[in-house]
């Protein structure tokens, strides 16, 4: 499974950018879809998911009602609109893919990492 990532940059407060990740060979009938950030010197933290049973979504606290995760699951593709930006998002972020086939392990696949900076 190779997953490639887009989007990301420079952006001012308060504007938007939209970031898509493609997962390419992945054959698993479940999986569970995330956006994870990781700040310099802090930890990786988990910004939205979205799942593959139903679509429901979960975001954290603090970027709940700007970030809108969303999927193509005809063509394992999974984006993150991201409005309302504030420096405090600027981060490198991970599109993460978890799957699995009934009575399997799960497996997970990361992406490579993008830069969002939101600055003046």
């Amino acid at each position: 499974v190779h997953l490639v990532q887009s989007g990301g940059g420079l952006v001012h407060p308060g504007g938007s950018l939209r970031l898509s990740c493609a997962a390419s060979g992945f054959t698993f009938s479940s999986y569970v879809m995330r956006w994870h950030r990781q700040a310099p010197g802090k930890e990786r933290e988990l910004v939205a998911t979205i799942r593959s049973d139903g679509g429901t979504t979960d975001y954290a606290d603090s970027v709940k009602g700007r970030f809108t995760i969303s999927r193509d699951s005809a063509k394992m593709t999974w984006s993150l609109q991201m409005n309302s930006l504030k420096p405090e998002d600027t981060a490198v972020y991970y599109c993460n893919v978890e799957g699995w086939n009934i009575g399997s392990e799960r497996r997970g696949f990361w992406g490579q990492g993008t830069q969002v900076t939101v600055a003046l």
